[in-house]
C-alpha cells in the first residue's frame, strides 16, 4: 500500500487567510519525500468554505512540484463540467512539464448544488459534460491536429501545447462517491478510481464493481483504487482525539451545509439518491467515522489496526490519500502526525507490499 497526502481546504477568511493556509500546506509538502509519502493531491471547488480556497488544483500542484522531487502530483479532481477542455488540456501539459512528468489527472463530475447554480449549469448535464470533457481532454493530450464535435464544446485541427511530458499522457483517475455506474464505467475504461469511504461498508461493493468491470473489459491486473481518509496520529489516543475531534466534526458539518440543497427538494437524474446520501452524512460524527474506519485517528498501533481491518474488509486497495491538516489542525500538529505515521505505521504496510 502507498500513502500520500491531500489538501481539502475546509476553511474561510474568517478563520484563516488564504496565504496563511497555503503557506502551511506547502510546509507539509516539504516533508513528503523524506517521510516516504508518494503523492500530493488537492481538489477543485468554488465559492464557499468547503473547498473554495482551491478553485484550480493545478495552481497549487505547480507550487507543490517545486517543494518535492519524487512525490506524484494528483488532481483530486478537476471538473470538466466547469472547464473548457482546450484550456484544461493546456494546463495539464504545462504542469506535467514543470513537474518533470509527475502529474496524474483525476476527473470528477462535481456534486455541490451551489456550484452548478452559480455557474449557470444544470446538474442534469453533469454526466454528459463529464464524459464529453474527459474524452476531449484525452484526445488533445494524446494526439495532434485533433478535432471533436461535442454537445458542449467543439474544436477542429487543434494541437494542444505544451505536449505532455509523459507519453501518451499522464495517468487518468475517475473520482466516484457512491454511484455504482461511476465505478463500473471507470473500470470498463481502464482508468484508476479515487473514492471517499464516508459511507463505510458500501465501499466494498463499489470497489468490487470496479474490479469486475476492469477484468471484464480485458485490462491487465485489477486496476488501482485510491481511498481518502482523515488521518491524525499522536503518541496517545487521548491526545489524538483532543486535537482531531472538533476539526473533523466541523469538516462534516461544512460538507453537509455546502451540499444541503440535495435535502431541501433539489433532485437530478444524474444524482440518484443524493438526498439520502447527504441526509446520512448529516448524522455522521467523529466517533462514527472512526468506528467505520473512514477516519484514522489515534496512536500508531491503533491506526495500524484500523488500516489492516479496513484493507481486509475491502479485499485490498492500492493507495491511501490522507487529509492531514483538515479544518483547523495546526501546522505543528500536522507535521508531528505525518512524521509519527511515517515512522511507526507506514513501514508495516509498505514493507509487506514490497514483499508481496
Amino acid at each position: 500500500m502507498e500513502f500520500g497526502i491531500q489538501f481539502f481546504p475546509d476553511i474561510g477568511p474568517k478563520v484563516k487567510a488564504a496565504d496563511d493556509y497555503f503557506r502551511d500546506c506547502l510546509a507539509l509538502v516539504d516533508d513528503t519525500d523524506a517521510l516516504g509519502y508518494t503523492h500530493v493531491r488537492t481538489v477543485e471547488h468554488y465559492f464557499e468554505d468547503y473547498g473554495g480556497y482551491s478553485p484550480n488544483p493545478i495552481v497549487f500542484l505547480t507550487a507543490a512540484a517545486m517543494r518535492c522531487k519524487r512525490a506524484r502530483l494528483i488532481t483530486g479532481a478537476v471538473l470538466p463540467v466547469f472547464n473548457n477542455p482546450l484550456k484544461l488540456a493546456g494546463e495539464i501539459g504545462m504542469l506535467d512539464a514543470i513537474s518533470g512528468g509527475r502529474l496524474e489527472v483525476g476527473f470528477a463530475r462535481a456534486f455541490l448544488p451551489h456550484e452548478f447554480s452559480r455557474f449557470g449549469i444544470s446538474p442534469d448535464e453533469s454526466r454528459d459534460r463529464f464524459t464529453e470533457g474527459m474524452e476531449q481532454v484525452r484526445l488533445l493530450l494524446e494526439g495532434e491536429n485533433v478535432s471533436s464535435t461535442g454537445r458542449f464544446h467543439s474544436f477542429k485541427d487543434v494541437t494542444s501545447l505544451p505536449r505532455p511530458t509523459q507519453r501518451p499522457r499522464p495517468q487518468f483517475w475517475v473520482a466516484a462517491l457512491s454511484t455504482p455506474q461511476s465505478f463500473t464505467e471507470a473500470g470498463k475504461a481502464g482508468h484508476s478510481v479515487m473514492a471517499i469511504p464516508l459511507a463505510g461498508g458500501k465501499m466494498k461493493e463499489l470497489v468490487g464493481l470496479y474490479r469486475d468491470a476492469w477484468k471484464s473489459a480485458g485490462h491487465p491486473g485489477q486496476g488501482r483504487v485510491m481511498l481518502a481518509f482523515h488521518m491524525f496520529c499522536a503518541p496517545t489516543k487521548a491526545e489524538a482525539v483532543e486535537i482531531a475531534r472538533e476539526p473533523l466534526n466541523r469538516y462534516l458539518k461544512s460538507l453537509v451545509s455546502s451540499a444541503s440543497a440535495w435535502t431541501e427538494g433539489m433532485n437530478s437524474k444524474d444524482y440518484p439518491g443524493y438526498d439520502k446520501i447527504i441526509a446520512g452524512l448529516a448524522a455522521e460524527t467523529f466517533e462514527s467515522q472512526v468506528q467505520k474506519g473512514a477516519a484514522w485517528v489515534g496512536p500508531p498501533e491503533e491506526i495500524a489496526e484500523q488500516i489492516a481491518a479496513y484493507d481486509q474488509m475491502l479485499g485490498g486497495f492500492e493507495i491511501a490519500s490522507l487529509q492531514v491538516n483538515f479544518n483547523t489542525i495546526p501546522l505543528d500538529a500536522a507535521q508531528r502526525s505525518m512524521r509519527l505515521f511515517s515512522e511507526k505505521v507506514m513501514p508495516r504496510f509498505t514493507k509487506a507490499a514490497r514483499a508481496a
